[in-house]
């Protein structure tokens, strides 16, 4: 099984920005417990942050392209504005779980709408950085294993 694990806008901040809303764990760190988590399921994770809306496209269609089964994404910002995230996950068809680290229900009122939610499988918001991995398990467990290529 291949994930594709992709981060929006400013997320190569975390453990600097708002801590109190994201908390202290790095970007890089993330990363690290997630690949953890991904070898313990024999799961090949591909990474990737952008501040760039065009970029995280491209890369959601080199899922596609790359023959991933999967995509984890926290597209930050974006959740709240982009329909071509929206259009570009809807064209590749892959199970994608959207993750916030954040309550974003509780959030400011401009955050109450995602636009990538309805072509998501499953949202995932304020567990933290735990979300993520919860997302992983979520793809391995309904469409790894029991769904092999």
């Amino acid at each position: 099984m291949k994930l594709y694990i992709l981060n929006g806008p400013n997320l190569n901040m975390l453990g600097i920005r708002e801590p109190a809303h994201y908390g202290k764990v790095g970007y890089s760190e993330l990363c690290e417990m997630i690949r953890k988590r991904c070898d313990e399921l024999s799961v090949e994770a591909v990474f990737y942050q952008s501040n760039h809306e065009g970029a995280l496209v491209d890369k959601i269609q080199e899922a596609y392209f790359d023959g991933a089964d999967g995509i984890v994404i926290n597209p930050g910002a974006y959740t709240h504005t982009s329909i071509a995230l929206l259009d570009a996950v809807k064209s590749v068809s892959l199970p994608t779980v959207e993750v916030h680290i954040s309550k974003v229900e509780e959030r400011e009122d401009f955050r109450q709408t995602s636009y990538i939610r309805a072509a998501c499988v499953k949202t995932i918001t304020g567990h933290g950085t735990a979300g993520y991995i919860e997302a992983v398990d979520y793809l391995y467990e309904n469409y790894g294993k029991k769904n092999e290529r």
